[in-house]
């Protein structure tokens, strides 16, 4: 008999650390590792247990999921990472992968597909809620703004003018003007009304949860 997928959890919230665990050890074939809360704790939980797979939260306390998975992977390579998160948009499944996530699942969905997706990713198989993968294919035929257009975008989103957006930058006015041209462009928008809806709808920027 194969040794069960022994599973990390990581999410801040302490139900669904719960849910999750108690899932886990209703299955012969899985056993639950280790629980962490933060990015920090998932570091240092996943040094000493080696988990097979990792279940992991993307918005965490100290960091964001995404980042988390990176700094694991760069250490082991290896590791096998399913998110899990409320947010469904292109960016944030792309940052995921991008990361090296192996499975994706929202948490809407029902606590059997996380299990899925679990026995799926450890097997090497990637897992993505339907409709997600078509999301993630759509977003990497996209242009990635760069670092600068993200600063500039962010700010335009949080209703600064150019001016200010050159003060805050410390950057000219006439390159404030050409990131929002080279910006409008690759979102395929016209103004800064269209380019701050798109960064909200496809999570380039997201609202800040309380």
């Amino acid at each position: 008999m194969k040794p069960p997928i022994r599973v990390l959890i990581v999410d801040d919230h302490a139900m669904v650390r719960f849910a999750l665990s108690e899932a886990i050890q209703r299955h012969s074939d899985l056993s639950l590792a280790g629980e962490a809360e933060n990015g920090a704790g998932a570091v240092s939980l996943y040094r000493k247990l080696r988990p097979d797979v990792v279940t992991m939260d993307f918005k965490l306390p100290d960091r964001d999921g995404d980042e988390v998975v990176s700094e694991i992977r760069a250490e082991f390579p290896g590791a096998r990472v399913v998110m899990l998160s409320i947010f469904e948009n292109s960016e944030t499944i792309w940052r995921a992968t991008e990361a090296g996530v192996f499975g994706y699942v929202t948490k809407a969905a029902k606590v059997a597909e996380v299990i899925k997706a679990i026995r799926s990713v450890a097997l090497g198989k990637p897992y993505f809620t339907e409709g997600l993968a078509e999301k993630l294919t759509l977003r990497r035929q996209q242009e990635n703004l760069t670092a600068r257009e993200l600063a500039v975008l962010e700010l335009v989103a949080a209703g600064r003018s150019n001016k200010e957006i050159m003060a805050a930058l410390h950057i000219s006015l006439s390159t404030v003007k050409l990131h929002l041209q080279n910006i409008f462009g690759k979102l395929g928008v016209q103004d800064r009304t269209q380019a701050t809806a798109m960064a909200f709808q496809r999570g380039i920027v997201r609202l800040e949860e309380s």
